[in-house]
Formats: C-alpha cells, sequence, structure tokens
C-alpha cells in the first residue's frame, strides 16, 4: 500500500480507534499499583498517541503531498538526476517512463490518454528541469493522427513538487473528465514545479546572475515542448495556469509574453514578487527590474495594446483568501480589450481542497480560449 494511499490513511484511523476502545475497556484492569498496570497503562496511552499523531500525519501528506513515497519519508530514494545534453543536437526533451491515467482503460493510452514523466533541458536558459506531460485519449487515435493539440503549462506552489498536480489536483483525470462530458476541447498539460533552482524560490524570474527562471518557461519550456509533441507555436495554441506561487508566475509570464501566451489563470495568486529568505535577492537592486515583478504595477504601465489578445483568469474567496482585495483591483486594472474573468468563492483556504474546487471551470476556461 502505497504511502498516499486510502488504505493506508483508513487503516491507521481503524487501528486508532480500536486501540482508544481497547484502552477505555482495559483501563479498570489495570488500575493498580503494581509495575505491570503502570507499564500496561503506558503502552496503551503511548500506542494510541502514535497511530493518532499517525492519522492525522497521513491525512496531512495526502493533502499536500511532502512525500510521495515510503522510500521519500525514510530518505531511502537513490535515483539519480539526469544529465540532460546542451549541445548542438541534443534533445530538449526526454521522457523517462510513463505511467497510466486513473480513468476507466486508462491502461491503454487512446482510451485513457497517457503521463510521461520527462525532463526539459532549456537551450537558452542553460537549465533543466523534470515534470509530466499529459497527453489526451484523443492524441493517440487515428483520426486525430495529424491535428496539433492546444497546450497549457501548470505550475503546482512552491515548494511543491509536479507530482502534487497529478496526485492532490488531479489535473490529468480532470481533464479527462471535463473533455468527456463535453466541458472542453482535449488538451496538453504541462505539469512542473515553479522553480527550476531548487530549494530556492526563484518567483519565475531572471536573476542577475542567477537562474534565468522566466526565459526557461517563456521561451525555453514551448520551443521544447512544440518540438516534440503536436503543439503549435502561436500564442493562441498555449495558455498557463498554476496555484498560489504558481499562479503569480502564470499571470506575470503571460502578462510579459502575451507574443507566447494568449490565456493564462491564477488560482489563488499573489500579485507581487515574495521577498524572503527562501528567494534571495532576485533584483540584483534593480527598481525596475522590482516593478516589474509587481503585477498591478506592470498592467498600470503596459503599453497600448500589448494586452490586446490576452485573457486572464483570477479566483479568490470571500473568506478564507488574502488575495481578495488585490485580486479585485487586478480586475479592474486590466486593460480593454484584455479579457479578465474570475472565480470568488463564497469560503475557500489556501489549500489543495479549494484548488480542487477551482481547476475544472479553470480547464473549461483556459480550453475554451485555445485553439489546437
Amino acid at each position: 500500500m502505497g504511502l498516499t494511499s486510502n488504505k493506508v490513511l483508513a487503516l491507521a484511523v481503524l487501528l486508532a480507534v480500536a486501540l482508544f476502545v481497547a484502552t477505555i475497556w482495559l483501563w479498570p484492569r489495570l488500575a493498580g499499583r503494581g509495575w505491570r498496570s503502570v507499564l500496561g497503562r503506558v503502552g496503551l496511552l503511548l500506542v494510541t498517541q502514535v497511530l493518532l499523531f499517525a492519522s492525522v500525519g497521513f491525512a496531512a501528506n495526502k493533502s499536500f503531498l511532502f512525500y510521495g513515497s515510503w522510500g521519500d519519508l525514510f530518505g531511502q530514494e537513490t535515483e539519480m538526476g539526469v544529465v540532460v545534453d546542451h549541445s548542438a543536437g541534443g534533445k530538449d526533451i526526454k521522457v523517462l517512463g510513463t505511467q497510466a491515467v486513473d480513468v476507466p482503460g486508462g491502461s491503454t493510452p487512446r482510451v485513457g490518454g497517457q503521463i510521461q514523466k520527462i525532463v526539459v533541458a532549456g537551450r537558452k536558459s542553460m537549465m533543466d528541469s523534470p515534470g509530466y506531460v499529459y497527453l489526451p485519449p484523443e492524441y493517440f487515435q487515428p483520426k486525430y493522427a495529424k491535428k496539433t493539440f492546444p497546450a497549457s503549462v501548470v505550475l503546482t506552489g512552491y515548494p511543491g513538487t509536479a507530482e502534487n498536480l497529478l496526485e492532490g489536483l488531479r489535473y490529468p483525470k480532470t481533464a479527462y473528465t471535463q473533455v468527456k462530458t463535453g466541458k472542453m476541447q482535449p488538451m496538453i498539460l504541462v505539469m512542473m514545479r515553479p522553480t527550476v533552482a531548487p530549494p530556492r524560490d526563484t518567483e519565475c524570474a531572471d536573476v542577475p546572475g542567477g537562474p534565468q527562471t522566466e526565459t526557461f518557461f517563456a521561451e525555453d519550456l514551448p520551443r521544447a515542448i512544440s518540438g516534440s509533441y503536436r503543439v503549435g507555436t502561436q500564442p493562441r495554441n498555449w495558455g498557463f495556469m498554476g496555484n498560489s506561487t504558481g499562479g503569480y508566475c502564470a499571470l506575470k509570464i503571460a502578462m510579459h509574453h502575451p507574443d507566447t501566451f494568449a490565456a493564462s489563470a491564477g488560482l489563488s495568486a499573489y500579485y507581487r514578487a515574495a521577498d524572503d529568505a527562501t528567494t534571495g535577492d532576485l533584483f540584483g537592486g534593480s527598481k525596475a527590474l522590482r516593478h516589474r515583478s509587481d503585477l498591478l504595477w506592470s498592467l498600470d504601465h503596459a503599453k497600448p495594446g500589448a494586452l490586446a489578445r490576452s485573457s486572464f483568469l483570477v479566483t479568490s474567496s470571500k473568506s478564507g483568501e488574502g488575495n481578495l482585495r488585490n485580486t479585485l483591483k487586478f480586475i479592474n486594472r486590466v486593460p480593454a480589450p484584455a479579457r479578465v474573468s474570475s472565480i470568488t468563492l463564497d469560503s475557500g483556504g489556501h489549500n489543495f481542497n479549494t484548488w480542487r474546487r477551482e481547476i475544472p471551470p479553470a480547464l473549461a476556461w483556459i480550453s475554451g480560449r485555445l485553439r489546437g
């Protein structure tokens, strides 16, 4: 049973409840002052407490995916990093493996689609990063053999991993269901984390003298994907979305690169780059770069017509999110004829449960603004 499986969580909860009942039942028998009675009471309390904490830990890990496997939890992961050749003739995409989508018939690509684990080599940024590509069932069907598909980059928050997008946020399964119910067109998803220089939080910026994260996502990644999969190279072919830090990155990169991305969605996004111990100095003392990282400032100073063909989606909640005020400012400052849409929940915190409520309509929205 996998660390994040429902069976492990259910077993831990069942054992915790059983030990609690056993403690109540056996306590009168262990009421004596002898060492056996004392050890019995201590043992029951200790085991019950351990199982209660384990249940809470399993539940939290299932929701936020701090650890993806037992080996990861106990520090036994030994898989080495992959060296990607950046020299002339080296491939921009290296496929490390494939896996089925958790849908009916998912083991057959033309029925359930396929998830490919990849490493992307950035030719211009000279950086590489792992990720996953979801290919819809239609990608493998004969009648779509000559069709190009729209694609969207999907980023998790910081310090999340790309696996969060597969398991915790269920992007492939949701996209499959949305297509099956006629709410969106088949779309390729490129799922990654927002930093290509872990553990540093680069806020998807080109750091002076440091990681060129914006260049990686805005130039290297679309070029590599279009060169390896049936995805077009026009803005109408590309979207960008994410949650939290990933949402900020999606809005920022689409805003600064409208010639690459036609639509972007920021779920629970913030609108100014973080500045803390995890980011370090992102701007090298440059006031211009600092301003550029502020999305509200960028909207106020956008060149006339630069965002004319851009579409933005932002999300928040009336209770539970801290970004509602700036989200409303963002909506009001998007210059026409650019389009802006929003999702505002009555209640929802900055967590996976909230994003799972926003992802289905967000996927349908971004799909509706892209073309194959």
